[in-house]
């Protein structure tokens, strides 16, 4: 079963979502459905699509240390991580409500090999390349300060190991440009200025030995080697 259809799989069983949150993410109700297609122009299988590549450069055997930021509340990840058995999973995120909906998610799927820590991305509280793989899902978007986010996710890890994720762009959908700017950022659920594709895959190449940045719509999916 490829990273995909793992997914795809979990919403299935999903049954009640957790939050808004999660519905949105997954589209497993008639709000979030309608919220994926008003805003982003996204179907099921467009998320699934944005949602797996992240995670298509960590093999099913993996046996590194993993990090995980933001973790949110694990909607995503969880699915995936449970296959990852023989891996050391850290999860971060600054809230910790969001966090413990992903520590509950994690214990459903009786996932044991997974730690949880309260921080933030701009100071990340581990030592210069301690992980294998860096994940992030969703979040940059949402960072008040990117610059230390994109820093301290290069920090952490070791020489050799990816970095991969996705979050919204500019430039690559005018109608979800424009909700972003009336809804997303009033709220303050998302943080200017952001990325655009052609910028992300500048600042990447810079940074890592080797980056590759696609789309799906407004989302930008990434795989980094350092």
């Amino acid at each position: 079963m490829n990273r995909k259809e793992e997914i795809k799989e979990a919403y299935r069983n999903l049954g009640k979502a957790h939050n808004m949150y999660d519905s949105i993410m997954t589209g497993s109700s008639f709000v979030g459905r309608l919220v994926d297609k008003a805003v982003w122009q996204m179907d099921g299988e467009d998320l699934l699509e944005y949602q797996s590549l992240p995670f298509e450069v960590i093999s099913a055997d993996f046996k590194g240390k993993l990090l995980e930021v933001p973790v949110g509340t694990g909607v995503i990840s969880m699915p995936v991580f449970k296959t990852l058995t023989k891996a050391d999973i850290t999860c971060l995120d600054y809230s910790s409500k969001m966090m413990e909906s992903a520590r509950k998610r994690a214990e459903e799927l009786q996932i044991a090999n997974i730690a949880f820590v309260q921080g933030d991305v701009g100071r990340l509280p581990f030592e210069d390349e301690t992980f294998d793989a860096v994940v992030s899902l969703n979040g940059f978007h949402a960072f008040p300060d990117k610059e230390a986010a994109y820093k301290e996710t290069y920090r952490v890890l070791k020489r050799g190991g990816t970095f991969s994720g996705c979050f919204y762009v500019e430039e690559a959908n005018l109608h979800t440009d424009r909700m972003i700017r009336r809804f997303y950022i009033r709220t303050g659920f998302f943080t200017p200025p952001f990325e655009t594709i052609e910028s992300l895959q500048n600042r990447l190449s810079r940074m890592y030995e080797s980056a590759e940045v696609t789309n799906v719509q407004s989302i930008a999916c990434f795989r980094c080697k350092k």
